[in-house]
């Protein structure tokens, strides 16, 4: 059982951090089959071996993992010798290698994807699409908080809605109790003023509203029948997510977007927008000018007017126009009918009405279910029908969600969807 004092210790040292120590320590005594305690010419040996198949900043985060490694067992540190500092310099001259950096998602591109995550929501409204209706809001309010506030993923998955503050039309705080930077795990406040234009604020309301979530993760999965996790997103989700949304809004090469892009390009867009270095960089949160960070906390009217300019000089408002989006295109609809048939395994007629009830409160009701024939269970559907693969799928899903009904209230199920016009049959 782990003791108190191994709790606290645990606590002081983010997960992450414990995983890819965990993992270096695995990489060198287990696969390349080292010895710990570890002796400097090993060591060097190792650097050496993957000095080509690795990077340089990996060969030094392997380093800090042996270094902790040996602190916390007692041992000399023999990561610090000067043998291991010249190798480490000699691998740097004979293989340098360019940063990899994320490709910045910039204001256009922003502004873009924006547009069509409103217009897709429109859409999926009108289709009675609520899965789709979430996803989009929720993509939406992500992809503008990130990039406002220059969110790390590992930020964006640690919001909660608890710790969120939202006065319209001024502006929002974030209290993150830890974050990457915040090495005292003091706790960090980060503020965004409300804007006129792709707003993060408005963005993060019509999500909360739309999902009516009101404590936990403020992001979170979204399975296809618009059912919301109880657990936040994880961080390694977030960028295919990114990417996927990306796509989907019709940016060239979505695939070279990360989640590290939202804050490259709110790093470019400030520093094109006159933001002084030590402003910026109190801003976003780099750990080089933590003095200054209290001064940008607080929404104040002079934060909020170099926002705006900014936003004036990229994207200049129309005078006096609201911009219209385009129209949304008009998805062909199928009429289906569903028969249901229930009869509980004990013969409760309570258990059958319960299961129907909830038949027709979710997966029916996202239909706009019409009973045509009480005697027989028979209902009328109205199915979005892009295509006949799509219609497919959203028969069979909802087969499956009523079969999963009836099973959760101990009932026996026979259900049949018919395309009166063409008389086919799913079952």
């Amino acid at each position: 059982m782990m003791s108190q004092v191994d709790l606290y210790l645990d606590a002081a040292e983010r997960t992450n951090t414990r995983r890819s120590y965990a993992s270096a320590i695995r990489h060198f005594e287990i696969e390349w089959h080292g010895l710990l305690p570890a002796t400097i010419d090993s060591i060097a040996r190792y650097l050496a071996e993957h000095a080509e198949s690795l990077s340089l900043n990996t060969l030094k985060h392997r380093l800090a993992a042996l270094s902790r490694w040996h602190q916390e067992h007692g041992f000399p540190d023999p990561t610090k010798a000067a043998k291991i500092r010249q190798v480490l310099k000699g691998i740097r001259a004979l293989h340098p290698a360019q940063e990899k950096r994320a490709k910045p998602l910039e204001l256009d591109i922003l502004q873009q994807t924006s547009d069509w995550l409103v217009q897709a929501t429109a859409g999926a409204v009108v289709r009675g699409d609520a899965g789709s209706a979430l996803r989009h809001t929720r993509d939406r309010a992500l992809a503008l908080l990130g990039f406002w506030r220059g969110f790390r993923s590992d930020e964006l998955a640690s919001l909660c809605i608890e710790f969120i503050e939202i006065k319209p039309g001024e502006g929002m705080t974030c209290y993150l109790p830890r974050s990457k930077g915040d090495r005292q795990l003091e706790g960090r406040k980060f503020s965004c003023p409300a804007l006129s234009r792709l707003c993060p604020v408005e963005a993060v309301e019509d999500w909360l509203a739309l999902s009516k979530l009101k404590d936990g993760p403020l992001f979170r999965k979204i399975d296809r029948w618009g059912h919301l996790s109880e657990t936040g997103l994880l961080p390694g989700s977030i960028i295919p997510m990114l990417r996927q949304f990306l796509a989907q809004a019709g940016i060239a090469d979505a695939e070279a977007f990360s989640s590290h892009s939202l804050r490259r390009g709110f790093a470019q867009w400030a520093g094109s927008s006159g933001w002084d270095i030590r402003e910026l960089m109190t801003y976003v949160g780099w750990r080089d000018i933590k003095a200054a960070m209290r001064y940008l906390d607080g929404i104040d009217v002079g934060l909020k007017a170099r926002f705006e300019q900014g936003l004036d000089r990229a994207l200049p408002e129309p005078a006096k126009q609201t911009p219209q989006l385009p129209a949304i295109p008009e998805v062909a609809q199928t009429i289906i009918e569903v028969s249901i048939q229930l009869s509980s395994f004990n013969g409760s007629s309570r258990k059958e009405a319960s299961a129907l009830r909830d038949m027709l409160d979710t997966g029916l009701a996202r239909f706009q279910a019409q009973q045509v024939d009480s005697d027989h269970g028979l209902y009328q559907l109205s199915i979005p029908t892009p295509s006949a693969d799509i219609l497919d799928d959203h028969l069979y899903a909802l087969l499956d969600e009523l079969h999963r009904i009836a099973d959760a209230k101990e009932c026996f199920l026979e259900a049949v969807c018919r395309d009166p016009s063409s008389g086919k049959h799913w079952d």
